[in-house]
């Protein structure tokens, strides 16, 4: 009992509205991040801004958003013509908790955001808040700094339309984001989203026009790769809304779901029910018990869903929890009033078009082929994988994975090394609970042109995917970050390649989902006797050498094996710099591999010869 802390009215502490987002940003934008990742927090504040000009829409009030962000000073600015904040509420609404228009269901029916918190928390986590709101000829303004009020404008006579205007920078402080940065493709990617789910809406990207006239389908027709096996079924239902076709260059299914407007990229109960009416629909049609996963693999769908006051497992929205369609539990379950509306109209779909029923059909019965061709490889591979696992010492665990629902899931990140002394490095300063490593023996098995027999086959991958458990789908991947470390050289770059191979031939959705990433480490160590410098690339060296002086001491790292535990725990810290591989409709999976991995030696090595760049040497 002597070690027993006094717990004493001192301990006791009240918080700031403020105080409490920037000590807690994980409860409010789920992770902070540097702007590599999509789920990082910089674009949650986006977001949270533009589902409120999205929520007027969804009123019927105003037909555009304005959007910029300039990317050399990271200020955002988002205006739309809806209602505007009523003027003496202004200040209220974006820095009063509990306060604002989505509690009143009449003011906001299905809207995305329903607990009045996001715009505060944009607010506390910005170096620079203004909010404007303009009404019937007049017009209010107050500006904030890190949630406090700094300038409070009276209210003003106005020329301008309705609407509300909110530009904010993101805090750059260390503790929060830090040097962070916004990527351009994933904000499109995000506008996107919008406009497919908002037809008649247009939204002003940095001057770049982005409308959608045919919702899903736009999005299924943007987004896949090559055309579908037969034309895509676009269907909707009240509140409900979906567009299914199937593609032979997808290994299992990609899905598309949104939840009054916000992509729930994992899921939760309304896409549950799709992939069991879809399922069903094909049973009942065909008469035959089908196994789910021939149904759907190769199924490519988007589905939306609008429901009033949708309650979510999380703040950052990306998973729906509601069981019923109203808020008060009456009413039809989610999962029923899904599956009926699938059921009817997919099921007479496909009674009045005998062509589409038929090609379904014959991808439904080569799956199945497939399948069983493949079940005695698994068999084999899980026994020799239940072997090797008691002395396997490729995987070092954390703790904490992303199928779990733990608070930091979205930490969760394996590195995949090559070699031990990478490895080393990487487990001794690495963070136990949301970091693992999978050690490679040297180059992985180039599987380009290869059936997806080589997952199970060949030792390495099958234990690498066992360990992503990424079998049938991604419903279960254990890890959100699977960041790819290896040396920056020519032996790195090429088991960088293979590895990619390996994950666009057989888990593409993993790539397109956004959960791979190389490792950006540094190539240079610069210092003096008082302070060092790691440096990214030749412009950072360069600074680091004239800040340091001339009595600066540069090392050139050549591998990951070179970087102490201690220095590379900087690397993997906060401070981590991932680049996030990044694909579109365009990057072409099949003519990519097939020109990098391929048969194509003189076209290739000629690539490289044209491309081919020549880096100064550094004295160490």
């Amino acid at each position: 009992m002597e070690n027993l802390v006094n717990y004493t009215n001192e301990n006791i502490k009240s918080l700031e509205w403020n105080e409490h987002i920037r000590l807690r940003p994980g409860m409010y934008i789920g992770k902070l991040g540097e702007g590599a990742s999509s789920d990082d927090g910089i674009y949650v504040l986006l977001k949270e801004i533009i589902d409120n000009s999205i929520d007027e829409f969804g009123m019927g009030a105003g037909k555009q958003i304005d959007i910029s962000v300039d990317f050399n000073t990271n200020m955002v600015c988002v205006r739309d013509y809806g209602r505007g904040i009523p003027l003496e509420s202004v200040i209220d609404c974006v820095s009063k908790m509990n306060t604002g228009g989505k509690y009143d269901s009449i003011a906001f029916q299905k809207s995305v955001g329903m607990n009045g918190v996001g715009t505060k928390a944009v607010n506390a986590l910005s170096e620079y808040f203004c909010v404007q709101s303009i009404r019937e000829g007049k017009t209010k303004i107050a500006k904030f700094q890190r949630g406090n009020l700094i300038e409070d404008y009276p209210v003003t006579s106005c020329t301008d339309d309705n609407g509300t205007i909110v530009t904010f920078k993101p805090d750059s402080d260390s503790r929060l984001f830090g040097s962070y940065s916004f990527l351009n493709e994933y904000i499109e990617k995000m506008i996107w989203n919008y406009a497919y789910l908002n037809k008649g809406l247009v939204l002003i990207y940095n001057g770049q026009k982005i409308q959608s006239k045919h919702g899903l389908l736009d999005l299924l027709q943007n987004n896949m790769e090559g055309e579908g096996l037969y034309p895509i079924i676009h269907l909707q239902e009240n509140g409900f809304e979906f567009a299914i076709t199937h593609s032979d260059k997808v290994i299992s299914e990609e899905n598309y779901s949104f939840v009054n407007g916000q992509h729930t990229t994992q899921g939760g109960t309304h896409l549950s029910a799709f992939r069991e009416a879809v399922v069903k629909v094909a049973k009942d049609f065909y008469h035959k018990d089908f196994e789910a996963s021939d149904v759907r693999s190769g199924m490519v769908a988007a589905i939306s869903l609008r429901i009033e006051e949708p309650v979510f497992e999380s703040q950052t929205k990306t998973k729906l929890g509601s069981t019923n369609m109203k808020p008060d539990g009456s009413g039809q379950a989610v999962k029923t009033y899904v599956i009926e509306c699938v059921k009817k109209a997919f099921d007479d779909y496909l009674h009045i078009n005998s062509e589409v029923a038929d090609i379904l059909l014959q991808k439904i019965l080569l799956n199945e082929k497939e399948r069983k061709g493949m079940q005695n490889v698994k068999k084999l591979a899980r026994e020799s994988a239940k072997k090797v696992s008691l002395t396997n010492k490729k995987l070092r665990d954390c703790k904490i994975h992303y199928n779990s629902k733990d608070e930091r899931r979205l930490e969760s990140t394996l590195f995949i090394t090559e070699g031990d002394s990478a490895s080393g490095s990487i487990t001794k300063s690495r963070d136990v609970q949301t970091q693992a490593v999978f050690s490679l023996r040297g180059k992985p098995y180039n599987c380009y042109n290869k059936t997806k027999e080589v997952v199970y086959t060949n030792e390495e991958f099958n234990l690498l995917h066992n360990a992503l458990n990424i079998d049938e789908d991604l419903d279960n991947l254990r890890y959100n970050n699977i960041v790819i470390a290896t040396d920056a050289d020519v032996d790195g770059m090429h088991i960088r390649m293979l590895l990619m191979t390996f994950f666009l031939s057989f888990f593409p959705e993993l790539v397109k989902s956004g959960h791979v990433y190389i490792l950006q480490t540094p190539l240079f160590r610069v210092r003096n006797k008082k302070q060092t410098f790691y440096c990214y690339n030749d412009l950072e060296r360069q600074k680091a050498i004239s800040d340091c002086g001339s009595t600066a001491e540069i090392t050139r790292f050549k591998g990951l094996g070179e970087i102490s535990p201690d220095e590379f725990a900087h690397f993997i810290g906060k401070e981590i710099r991932l680049e996030p591989v990044l694909l579109n409709k365009e990057s072409g999976i099949k003519e990519v591999l097939s020109f990098y991995m391929g048969d194509n030696t003189p076209e290739r090595q000629e690539f490289i010869i044209e491309n081919l760049r020549y880096e100064d040497s550094v004295n160490e």
